[in-house]
C-alpha cells in the first residue's frame, strides 16, 4: 500500500514542482482561446479548450520534472518568454487584422526588413491596445511579474512561499493526501486526454503531409483539427511554408530551363478570365431558367461568344485548380505539377506582355489557408517577375475594381498582350458578391416546394450574384470587342446550390465523388470570345473554336489550348492536348480529384439525391 501510495503520488509531483508554471500558462491558454473569438454570429471558442489545454500544460510540467531544478528554473523561464510573446503576437494581430497567426503572416514577417518592421510598430502600436482584447494578456502577464517579484523580494520567502504554495497549488502534507491528489490527476487526465484525443489525432494528420494542397484539403473536412493555441497556429504557419518553399524551389529552378523556339503571336491580345464558384447548371447561357446571365447570352445568340458544352475542373478546391491551369502538367503525368513550366512564363519569354490582376490572390495578413495554398507561387517574387510584366496590388469587395485596375495598367500593354483576370465570382458568401443596389432575384421568385425561406434567399443571392458577374463580364469584353482579341471565361470549379432535393449549398469536400456531386461542383461554363476583328482577321481559328464547342474537356489542358492560340512553339507543348487541334485526344481520361474517371460515373437507379447525401456524409 505504501508503495501504491507512493506511485500515485508521483502523479501529483509535477505539478508540485511547477505550480506557478502550470497555474499561469493555464490562465494564459485560457485567455488566449476566448479573446480570439470572432465576434459574429455563431463564432464560438474550441468547445474543449480547458480539457486539452490541462493535457498540454500537465504534460509540459511532466518534462519539467525529469530536469535537474536549476535547468528547469531556466527552461521554465525560456518557457514564459515563449509562451507570452506567441501570445501577445497572436492577440495583437487578431486586434489589428481580425486574424491569428497565418502562414501568409509568417511569410511576411519574413519578406520584412529591419526598417519596415521599425515603420509598422511606429505606425500600429498605440495605448489603446491595453483595453482591447489584448489587455487580457498583458493583465496575465502583470500578475506573474508581480508574483515573481513578490516571491524574490520578501523578506519571509519561504514561509511565504510556503502558504502561497499551498492556496494555489493544494499541496498536500501526508503521503495520504498525495497519493488521493494523485489519484485525482489520474481521474482529470484520463477525462480531458479522452475528450481531445480526436483533435491531437487530427493534428498530427494535419502535419503528416508532403504537400501544401493535402494539407488544404484536410482543412476542409469536418474532422480536421482544431488549432487553439498561439504554439500551434505558428507551428502549423512554419509547416505550411516549409512545404510551398520546396514547391516553389522547384519552380524557381525551372525558370532557366523554359524555352520558346519561335512565336507566330497568332492572337495579338488573348484574354484569360478565371471565374469563381460557378455551375454550369445554374447558367442562363446553359438553359437555367431563371434570366441570370442575359448580356452573355444575347451574345451567344450573335455566335460572338461559343458556349463549351462538355467541360469540367479536375478538382473543386481552388488552389488544387489553379495549379493545374497555370502548370503545363496534366493529370496522369509523371511527376508533380511544380515539374513543369508555366505557361505565363512562356508568354513572357515568347515576347508578350503578360499582365496579372486578381481579387484574391494577394498577400495579406488576414488571408485563409486556402488563398495561401492557391496564390504561393503566383506571389514569390522570383516566380511573378518571370510570368508577369504587370500586376495590381490592391483587392476590391466588388469585382468591378478589377476593371478599373486594367483601365489603370493598361497603358503598359504592347503590340502583343496576354491579361488574366482573377475574379472572386460567386465564391462563398454570395449575399457579398453583388452590391445591393443591383440585386434582381428575391426568395419569392423561387417555387422549391420543401424549402424555407432561408435557402430560397441563399438561391436568389446565388443568382444575383452570378447576374452580377454577367454584368462584369461584358463590360471585360466591351473593353477588348474593338481589338484583335480573343476573350476564354472559365470558373475554377462548381457549386453545389440545392441540386435536386439537396439542402446544402457550398462544397462537400469530403464526400466520395459520384454523379450528382460531379455534375454540381466538377461541371463549368466555359466559353470563348471572339472579336468582329478576331474572326476577320482568324477565320481558321474562330471556325476551329466553332468546330470544338461539343468536345470533352477538363481544364487541366488549357494551357496547351492557349499556346496554340499564341502561335508559341515549344517542346512543352502537347497538340493532343489543344482542344483546337484535330489530333485532340478526346477520349482522355478526365480523372476528378485523382480518384475516378469523370465519363464513367453512373447514379445509382433508385437513389434520390437525398439518400445519396446521407450515403457520402456517412
Amino acid at each position: 500500500m505504501n508503495w501504491l501510495a507512493r506511485a500515485l503520488g508521483m502523479m501529483w509531483e509535477p505539478i508540485r514542482l511547477n505550480g506557478a508554471f502550470f497555474l499561469f500558462m493555464y490562465t494564459l491558454g485560457i485567455v488566449c482561446t476566448y479573446v480570439v473569438v470572432p465576434d459574429v454570429k455563431g463564432a464560438h471558442a474550441y468547445s474543449y479548450a480547458w480539457q486539452e489545454l490541462f493535457v498540454d500544460v500537465y504534460l509540459l510540467c511532466v518534462l519539467l520534472s525529469l530536469l535537474p531544478s536549476r535547468v528547469r528554473l531556466w527552461v521554465r523561464r525560456l518557457f514564459y518568454v515563449v509562451a507570452y510573446s506567441l501570445a501577445i503576437i497572436d492577440v495583437y494581430c487578431f486586434v489589428k487584422f481580425d486574424s491569428t497567426i497565418t502562414p501568409t503572416m509568417l511569410l511576411l514577417v519574413g519578406e520584412t526588413n529591419g526598417q519596415e518592421a521599425g515603420e509598422f510598430l511606429a505606425s500600429y502600436l498605440s495605448a489603446d491596445l491595453v483595453f482591447s482584447q489584448l489587455g487580457w494578456v498583458l493583465l496575465v502577464l502583470l500578475v506573474h511579474v508581480l508574483w515573481n517579484l513578490m516571491m524574490h523580494l520578501s523578506q519571509k520567502r519561504e514561509r511565504l512561499k510556503a502558504v502561497v504554495g499551498r492556496i494555489i497549488t493544494a499541496y498536500p502534507s501526508s503521503q495520504r493526501a498525495k497519493a488521493i491528489a494523485g489519484m485525482a490527476v489520474i481521474a482529470l487526465f484520463a477525462y480531458c486526454a479522452t475528450a481531445c484525443w480526436h483533435n491531437k489525432v487530427a493534428y498530427h494528420r494535419l502535419l503528416s503531409y508532403d504537400n501544401i494542397g493535402d494539407v488544404e484539403h484536410e482543412l476542409t473536412e469536418k474532422t480536421r483539427a482544431v488549432q487553439y493555441q498561439p504554439v500551434y497556429r505558428l507551428l502549423f504557419s512554419i509547416y505550411a511554408n516549409r512545404l510551398t518553399s520546396r514547391q516553389v524551389a522547384q519552380l524557381v529552378k525551372g525558370i532557366d530551363r523554359v524555352q520558346v523556339d519561335s512565336c507566330s503571336f497568332r492572337s495579338p491580345h488573348i484574354v484569360l478570365v478565371i471565374g469563381e464558384s460557378f455551375n454550369r447548371h445554374h447558367a442562363q447561357l446553359y438553359g437555367y431558367g431563371k434570366p441570370n446571365m442575359p448580356r452573355q447570352t444575347a451574345r451567344a445568340r450573335k455566335g460572338e461568344i461559343i458556349p463549351y458544352s462538355d467541360v469540367v475542373a479536375p478538382w473543386n478546391l481552388t488552389s488544387f485548380v489553379f495549379k493545374h491551369i497555370f502548370s503545363l502538367y496534366t493529370v496522369g503525368d509523371k511527376g508533380e505539377w511544380c515539374d513543369y513550366p508555366l505557361f505565363p512564363e512562356l508568354f513572357r519569354k515568347a515576347g508578350y506582355h503578360v499582365t496579372f490582376l486578381t481579387n484574391q490572390f494577394l498577400p495579406q495578413a488576414k488571408e485563409a489557408v486556402y488563398d495561401f495554398s492557391g496564390g504561393f507561387f503566383l506571389n514569390n517574387p522570383e516566380l511573378s517577375n518571370a510570368m508577369f510584366d504587370t500586376r495590381n496590388k490592391q483587392l476590391y469587395y466588388f469585382d468591378e475594381g478589377m476593371l478599373r485596375e486594367y483601365d489603370r495598367l493598361k497603358k503598359e500593354n504592347t503590340e502583343h498582350n496576354l491579361t488574366i483576370i482573377h475574379l472572386k465570382g460567386m465564391h462563398v458568401d454570395y449575399r457579398t458578391r453583388c452590391p445591393k443596389s443591383k440585386m434582381h432575384f428575391k426568395r419569392d421568385d423561387y417555387e422549391r416546394p420543401g424549402y424555407n425561406s432561408r435557402e430560397k434567399q441563399v438561391m436568389a443571392y446565388y443568382d444575383n450574384a452570378i447576374l452580377y458577374n454577367d454584368s462584369i463580364m461584358d463590360q471585360i469584353i466591351q473593353r477588348f470587342e474593338n481589338d484583335d482579341a480573343i476573350v476564354l471565361y472559365l470558373p475554377d470549379h462548381g457549386e453545389e446550390c440545392y441540386e435536386g432535393d439537396l439542402h446544402f449549398f457550398g462544397r462537400m469536400h469530403s464526400a466520395e465523388v459520384t454523379a450528382r456531386l460531379a455534375h454540381a461542383e466538377f461541371d463549368i461554363p466555359f466559353w470563348i470570345y471572339c472579336s468582329h476583328q478576331y474572326m476577320v482577321s482568324h477565320p481558321d481559328v474562330y471556325s476551329e473554336v466553332v468546330k470544338a464547342k461539343d468536345r470533352r474537356f477538363m481544364t487541366d489542358a488549357l494551357p496547351h489550348m492557349l499556346l496554340y492560340l499564341a502561335g508559341i512553339s515549344t517542346k512543352d507543348y502537347r497538340e493532343e492536348l489543344n482542344i483546337l487541334s484535330d489530333r485532340y485526344q478526346e477520349n482522355r481520361p478526365r480523372i476528378l480529384k485523382n480518384q475516378v474517371d469523370y465519363d464513367k460515373l453512373e447514379t445509382p437507379q433508385g437513389a434520390s439525391d437525398v439518400q445519396q447525401m446521407i450515403k457520402w456524409m456517412k
